[in-house]
């Protein structure tokens, strides 16, 4: 089961969904950065997911680069991609999505059906 790290505050309907895997180095480094933003801030739920541990989420994933976030607005995927390792990436992603919304496409065709069921997922949990 993922690891939810924090709620939104007051019902927000962002999620942070951060895609990673144990194995990773930059990975164990960057989670100690992202359980740090979810105990600071409250603009979104912060859920860590092990690629590996729940490779029956994701089905067939095939990710290159790590970590990878996954942003959504209630159930909508509003970014799907591989960041810098940096937490004012998420800052920015955050402000940017909430100001402008998505661009394009947020989630690449070859992704798609991993998304969904990581959404199907979230709304069981």
């Amino acid at each position: 089961m993922p690891e939810l790290l924090s709620q939104a505050a007051g019902g927000a309907p962002w999620t942070v969904v951060c895609l990673c895997a144990e194995w990773c180095g930059t990975c164990r480094d960057y989670r100690r950065a992202f359980a740090e933003r979810a105990r600071l801030r409250d603009d979104a739920a912060h859920i860590w997911l092990d690629i590996e541990d729940e490779s029956d989420w994701l089905g067939d994933l095939d990710l290159e680069t790590l970590p990878t976030l996954l942003v959504l607005r209630g159930a909508q995927p509003m970014f799907f991609g591989a960041v810098l390792p940096h937490m004012d990436v998420i800052d920015r992603t955050l402000r940017a999505l909430r100001a402008n919304g998505p661009t394009g496409d947020p989630v690449p065709a070859e992704f798609r059906d991993a998304v969904g069921r990581v959404i199907e997922e979230l709304a069981r949990a």
